[in-house]
Order: structure tokens, then C-alpha cells, then sequence
């Protein structure tokens, strides 16, 4: 798996958040989508690489704007009792 971050400026607030999450879901297939205004990010799982240009594109076609792509490796935490 792997673990986008976006740094995004322009989201004010829960709506926008929507609309962030909205425009990834659209754009590809993800796992998972969180956007937060108040720290201006985005964290996307999918199971391979995010073409970086396209989702840049996406964003910015609801008028955000992408400041910084960040990609990690990302591995599930298993919890044991």
C-alpha cells in the first residue's frame, strides 16, 4: 500500500474537505481519503502509485491548490491480544 499526502491550501472548512475527498474518489481508486482544512493536508491509501499530475489536476479543477505531493510506504498495524 501506499500513502499520499497532500499539502493543499484554499480549504476553509468541512465542505471543502468534501470536496477534496470528492474530486480523489472521482480521479482514481483509492482505499481510503481524509482531508483536513485545519491542517491543510490530505492522506490518501491506494494500492499503487498516484499519478501526480493527474491528481494535482483534479484538485485544482475545484479551485484548491496543491502545494506539495508527498508518497511513503504504508503498512497496515495489526493489533494483537
Amino acid at each position: 500500500m501506499i500513502k499520499t499526502i497532500l499539502e493543499i491550501d484554499g480549504m476553509a472548512c468541512g465542505m471543502c474537505e468534501a470536496h477534496v475527498n470528492d474530486a480523489i474518489r472521482k480521479a482514481f481508486d483509492v482505499k481510503k481519503v481524509t482531508s483536513s482544512h485545519k491542517k491543510g493536508r490530505s492522506e490518501i491509501l491506494s494500492e499503487m502509485n498516484l499519478d501526480q499530475k493527474r491528481l494535482k489536476e483534479a484538485i485544482e479543477a475545484y479551485g484548491y491548490q496543491v502545494k506539495n505531493i508527498h508518497e511513503e510506504s504504508y503498512e497496515k498495524r495489526h493489533f494483537f491480544f
